[in-house]
């Protein structure tokens, strides 16, 4: 029985401390922008506001236990009816509590409101059933599931909603914001170390909600200039297998959904224009593999429920060359 209950206790343990990682892709813990600091330097006052709390609640209902414990030799305590000290006690001490943590909530929130600086990067996002677009008006580049974004430079994220409510989430770089149909949010931050960071829708949208998923890419300035002249050229004309991949794609459903400069124009789907340059597939549920997108490629909907790409009908053999062609788009 003790070896049991010992066991029982080490695994508690064992899935209590799983849960304290503090350093996972989604933590909220490890901040990267200075929207990111801000609201974690609110979590840290409530934290440590807490654990007063909960060391003096503490320390009085020990010393209540202890001095007020039964004895034989000793009857009823005494009894206090309208203690006027502490009525006042116990309602001026929670309004301080709840009033020092106000003042820099406050402040936080109209921090994060404020408009964007004029150098700001703009982007506006869209949330769609269950992808996202990013488009670049300064730089004429529209991308899909990777937003990327410059070290040290400012962003302002214009957030919109064609279909349902979405909520953009990037836990390293900040907290939460609705996309919302017929209202437009903002999202301004500075990103200050180079690095993959993973979001997530944040608002139940639909049947693959859990799977809309994203990807910020931070670059050096040099590396996002790079980036960006790659996404305004053409990607390169294929060539062999890839070619006859072009021509499946051509005659497919594919050209009346997605974008690829020079061969489509349809504006429902991720524009695929430079697909190939791109880490993850399916809105970042996948890594961009020849094999993973094969597979999602013979059959969306077995890949990610609900999603609203059908099933082309393709045979493995003119999978294989779809896939070929649209990985050497970069």
């Amino acid at each position: 029985m003790g070896r049991q209950l010992l066991r029982i206790g080490l695994g508690v343990a064992t899935l209590g401390l799983g849960g304290c990682a503090f350093d996972l892709p989604m933590s909220t813990l490890r901040a990267h922008t200075d929207f990111a600091r801000a609201i974690l330097s609110v979590y840290a006052l409530v934290t440590w506001a807490v654990i007063v709390i909960a060391v003096v609640v503490s320390a009085v209902l020990a010393w209540v236990l202890v001095r007020f414990r039964h004895r034989q030799e000793r009857g009823l305590p005494t009894q206090t009816l309208g203690h006027t000290l502490l009525e006042l006690s116990w309602t001026i001490a929670p309004a301080l509590v709840l009033l020092i943590i106000a003042i820099p909530t406050i402040r936080v929130v109209f921090a994060t409101q404020r408009p964007a600086p004029r150098n700001a990067l703009q982007v506006t996002v869209r949330g769609w059933q269950w992808w996202w677009e990013f488009r670049y008006p300064s730089l004429d580049v529209v991308t899909a599931n990777e937003l990327r974004v410059p070290a040290g430079r400012p962003v302002a994220l214009r957030l919109e909603g064609p279909d349902v409510i979405h909520s953009f989430w990037v836990p390293r770089l900040g907290g939460k914001r609705d996309v919302v149909p017929g209202r437009l949010n903002q999202l301004v931050f500075t990103a200050d170390t180079p690095g993959e960071y993973w979001g997530q829708c944040a608002e139940f949208c639909g049947a693959s909600h859990a799977n809309m998923r994203m990807r910020v890419i931070v670059l050096a300035p040099e590396a996002f200039d790079r980036w960006a002249a790659e996404e305004r050229a053409p990607a390169a004309e294929p060539s062999g297998v890839a070619a006859e991949g072009k021509a499946i794609f051509a005659r497919s459903a594919c050209v009346g959904c997605h974008t690829i400069r020079g061969v489509s124009a349809g504006t429902i789907a991720p524009d695929l224009t430079h697909f190939g340059s791109r880490h993850t597939l399916a809105a970042g549920i996948l890594p961009n593999t020849p094999e993973h997108l094969v597979a999602w490629l013979l059959d969306p909907p077995a890949v990610k429920p609900g999603v609203k790409m059908p099933a082309l009908g393709l045979h493995a053999a003119e999978a294989q060359q779809l896939a070929t062609y649209l990985l050497g788009l970069k």
